[in-house]
């Protein structure tokens, strides 16, 4: 594997990016006491972070960088103050917080944990079926439901690098990268049910995050602490828990959300 970064360069350039997410410094993160700054998503912010966002709590692991708006300044400040930075991102402290932003119209809406590649464990892990790389105008004919984790129909123009896994000729598994950013690719991975616990999964992620290294781009992973089988598949693949997130936003968009499928689909009156 040929890489043009060493760990340092790629933590250096994850906080980086983090910092322009949220309109603070990367040496913001390494403080030993929490920082609080006012919210902007700055130009070079990952593409899919959108306005409104009421707060912004991002944790490398030694504090917490609260990026806020003004008029919730005050309660996100108490908030921090009143507990250790890791608690402020679990229940039941969590409650103390959304009760108070919900006053305003507000609640907590996404909370996630983001993996970056340890060089010392990455390593492509072998497969019993054919991978193949794939670009951009392989991607075509795949924007369907069982790749809807590898590739992301709403922003095709970001998708760019993916692997996929064959068997005769059928595609069961796929590894996608978009381009949210300038110098990292976050990827995602779908693997067809019958084919699952067979390796897939790790191969095609391990695969994606050396191509992507080996074009000079730093590969990055998400998922919900609770997603055990996302989470075993990122440490299996070479991957360790590096940051996170926890996000507001207005209560009206955390409904919609949240509403039925079948009233999400529901046709316009009129």
């Amino acid at each position: 594997m040929s890489v043009i970064m060493n760990q340092d360069d790629i933590l250096r350039i994850a906080m980086e990016q983090s910092a322009a997410d949220i309109h603070c410094t990367a040496s913001d993160f390494l403080c030993e006491t929490n920082r609080i700054v006012p919210h902007a998503l700055g130009a070079g912010a990952r593409k899919y972070l959108k306005e409104p966002i009421a707060c912004h709590l991002v944790s490398y692991g030694n504090n917490l960088v609260a990026s806020v708006k003004e008029e919730f300044r005050e309660l996100v400040e108490a908030y921090i103050r009143r507990y250790q930075y890791y608690h402020c991102f679990e229940t039941p402290n969590m409650h103390w917080l959304d009760s108070r932003l919900a006053e305003k119209g507000y609640g907590v809406c996404f909370m996630a944990e983001y993996y970056l590649p340890d060089l010392a464990r990455l390593r492509t892990l072998p497969c019993d079926y054919e991978l193949k790389i794939l670009e951009q105008p392989d991607f075509a004919r795949l924007y369907l439901p069982e790749w809807g984790n590898a590739l992301c129909e709403d922003r095709k123009e970001l998708d760019v690098l993916g692997v996929g896994a064959y068997e005769n000729g059928k595609l069961v598994g796929l590894a996608g990268c978009s381009a949210d950013c300038g110098r990292m690719w976050q990827i995602g991975v779908d693997v067809l049910p019958d084919y699952r616990r067979r390796g897939i999964a790790s191969a095609l992620t391990s695969r994606l995050a050396v191509e992507i290294l080996e074009r000079g781009k730093v590969p990055f992973y998400c998922s919900a602490w609770s997603n055990i089988r996302s989470v075993r598949n990122a440490i299996k693949s070479g991957f360790l828990p590096a940051w996170v997130e926890l996000t507001a936003k207005p209560a009206l968009l955390i409904e919609e959300m949240n509403a039925p499928v079948e009233e999400m689909n529901k046709p316009a009156e009129g």
